[in-house]
């Protein structure tokens, strides 16, 4: 795909993103878009929102479970960035009339407290590289009309990121095994999903390593500081005004956010 129409769809995209009107596929608008066609067009979508005087925070890491990859038809996770305009703290309402289509998952975060730069990035170089790791919410949204979206859409669409909250609770991930902790989210107090780390790539922790070795063979490193998205552990929860969601990670602690 030449530059102009990188620039075209990122603007597009963005554009979207500003007035909350949804866009047709890209895939069915430019059936030959490449993974790689559509990172470039993330990358002019993020370029608009740095312009506009946001700051890059962290990443996050999407497309991790297998029902997902066989519904998008890949193999592998995708990625996209955290902007400081995405984040909310625990207790902060979210305005869900800010997004299009928003619907939420259960995650663990980490915050970095060194550099990772692949390739070779192992799950043990992860867990000295992490200051801590917290339950949180990510609220995505798709630019791409009633989430009619295949690989390249939602990697353009900057791995569909809304916003996202973080827990208050925080612990080192070296004082208990992700891949064994058990999530348990509810939705205005009833139990929607119960899951491990291990529906996560093995562990919240390999996908951490995933993503420093894909972003090693562009070159880019994950900074101390960081806050990465390590992977929904639930399935995506539709929600408007007046819902609420709860999490629980045994060993880790809770987190809850509502929306408004």
């Amino acid at each position: 795909m030449d530059a102009t129409k990188i620039e075209h769809y990122g603007d597009a995209l963005y554009e979207s993103l500003l007035t909350r009107k949804p866009l047709e596929p890209l895939t069915d608008r430019e059936p030959d878009i490449t993974i790689e066609d559509a990172y470039q067009i993330q990358l002019r979508m993020i370029g608009r929102r740095l312009e506009a005087g946001e700051t890059v925070i962290g990443k996050k890491i999407g497309v991790t479970s297998r029902v997902v990859m066989d519904m998008l038809g890949v193999d592998q996770p995708d990625f996209g960035h955290l902007l400081s305009g995405m984040v909310f703290n625990e207790g902060e309402p979210v305005d869900t009339g800010k997004m299009i289509a928003p619907k939420a998952e259960a995650e663990v975060a980490f915050v970095l407290s060194r550099d990772l730069c692949g390739p070779g990035v192992t799950a043990a170089d992860v867990l000295r590289a992490t200051d801590c790791v917290m339950p949180c919410f990510e609220i995505v949204d798709s630019r791409i009309r009633d989430w009619k979206i295949r690989i390249q859409d939602t990697v353009a669409d900057n791995a569909s990121c809304g916003v996202f909250t973080l827990g208050g609770t925080r612990r080192s991930p070296r004082d208990l095994d992700l891949a064994l902790a058990g999530m348990v989210l509810e939705k205005n107090g009833e139990i929607v999903s119960t899951s491990c780390g291990a529906s996560v790539q093995g562990s919240p922790v390999n996908a951490v390593a995933w993503l420093a070795n894909t972003l090693g063979r562009f070159g880019i490193a994950l900074k101390a500081g960081d806050v990465i998205l390590s992977g929904s552990q639930s399935p995506l929860v539709p929600v408007k005004p007046g819902d609420s969601l709860y999490c629980s990670v045994g060993g880790l602690g809770s987190t809850s956010v509502r929306f408004i």
